[in-house]
């Protein structure tokens, strides 16, 4: 753990959701949604299949009818990591939805219907070992409670997820997640915070309809990575305007500016100034978009300048630096080599692919 960011970590009931637990002293995990028409098994499935391979380990699917429900099977015999059905208004569809195989539910209490309904769902999830995560949004927070506090406040929203809590446990039901999203930052964190000090079950965090990619990835770092910084959250999903590949790719970024996980590269670039001679801001973009495929975690460093770079990036694995026409190619800020402009991209990936194939190769820890 980095030294300057002392996080201590709020203690959970873990849960399992397919073969991924969360909570206790299980890892943060990272996941996301589709948004495929479910009903469409080879749409979702490919997406699904991009997801896993940029490191989604949990999936939600909207199941909206009969159709999204009934597929939930097919999906499942060709994917990977666990998936949870996302069900709103029509609790039959939660029933449907875990009788397909689905690894966990997501009801919505402000809109799933009365006490009948929720028994119903609980009474199948147990039959059929599902988790069920109660997702209060600020949105669609039931009426009374809304009469009561003045509309969705932090308190409303934490009260809405205490007493549907109470309902499930009351019915002997105790695999249970909650999360309270509002499309602000501020509410979100107050809410968060309230239920943090009054329950030890696992929390999925974000910031609901947060926003397009801008937008959404300030609000997302913001929210859940303050969240994160306190110690609460054991699962969260960054929710971007954008293909869910991306949610997934901030979240590792968030949690890895925080050093709480590592996964794939953390490429440190110069803002550039007056000094840079190469075009520092192509060569970056060519190294991402070809970085993005690694897992292995390694630090990569691409700076402006000879003068300063090395020694303002010693502690990356690999990086290269600019002059004019020119760059060098330097380890742990120890130079290596001077390469032509033309050719800084394809000596840093060589480097990297090395990194990489060493990684690979050492002995898995006893």
């Amino acid at each position: 753990m980095d030294e300057t960011i002392a996080i201590h970590r709020r203690q959970s009931q873990p849960i399992q959701i397919g073969k991924v637990t969360v909570g206790g002293t299980a890892p943060v995990s990272v996941q996301s949604m589709t948004n495929t028409p479910t009903q469409d098994v080879n749409a979702t499935v490919s997406q699904i299949q991009r997801l896993e391979a940029a490191g989604c380990e949990i999936i939600r699917v909207a199941v909206p009818d009969e159709a999204a429900a009934a597929a939930i099977k097919a999906i499942k015999a060709a994917i990977a990591i666990p998936l949870i059905a996302d069900i709103h208004f029509d609790h039959r569809l939660a029933i449907r939805a875990a009788e397909a195989g689905a690894d966990g539910l997501r009801l919505n209490p402000g809109n799933i219907g009365g006490p009948g309904n929720v028994r119903a769902v609980v009474s199948c999830a147990k039959d059929h070992g599902v988790p069920i995560r109660i997702g209060v949004n600020a949105g669609s927070l039931e009426k009374d409670l809304l009469e009561r506090y003045g509309g969705a406040t932090p308190a409303a929203m934490v009260e809405s997820a205490l007493r549907h809590t109470a309902l499930l446990q009351e019915l002997d039901f105790h695999a249970i997640k909650l999360s309270l999203k509002a499309s602000d930052v501020g509410r979100t964190l107050t809410a968060y915070r309230l239920l943090a000090g009054q329950t030890d079950l696992p929390l999925h965090i974000g910031v609901t309809e947060a926003g397009s990619l801008y937008t959404g990835i300030v609000k997302s770092a913001l929210g859940i990575g303050m969240l994160l910084a306190e110690g609460i959250g054991d699962t969260l999903r960054v929710s971007l305007t954008r293909d869910p590949v991306e949610e997934v790719r901030v979240g590792y970024e968030i949690l890895k500016a925080l050093n709480i996980r590592r996964r794939g590269p953390d490429i440190i670039a110069c803002p550039t100034c007056g000094r840079t001679e190469i075009d520092l801001f192509g060569i970056v973009d060519a190294v991402e978009a070809k970085v993005q495929r690694l897992a292995t975690p390694i630090k990569i460093a691409i700076m402006g300048c000879v003068v300063n770079g090395p020694g303002e990036a010693r502690e990356a694995d690999i990086g290269i630096a600019g002059g004019k026409g020119v760059g060098i190619l330097f380890k742990k800020g120890k130079v290596v080599r001077k390469v032509p402009e033309s050719q800084l991209v394809e000596a840093l990936m060589q480097e990297i692919d090395r990194f990489e194939q060493r990684d690979s190769a050492k002995e898995p820890p006893s």
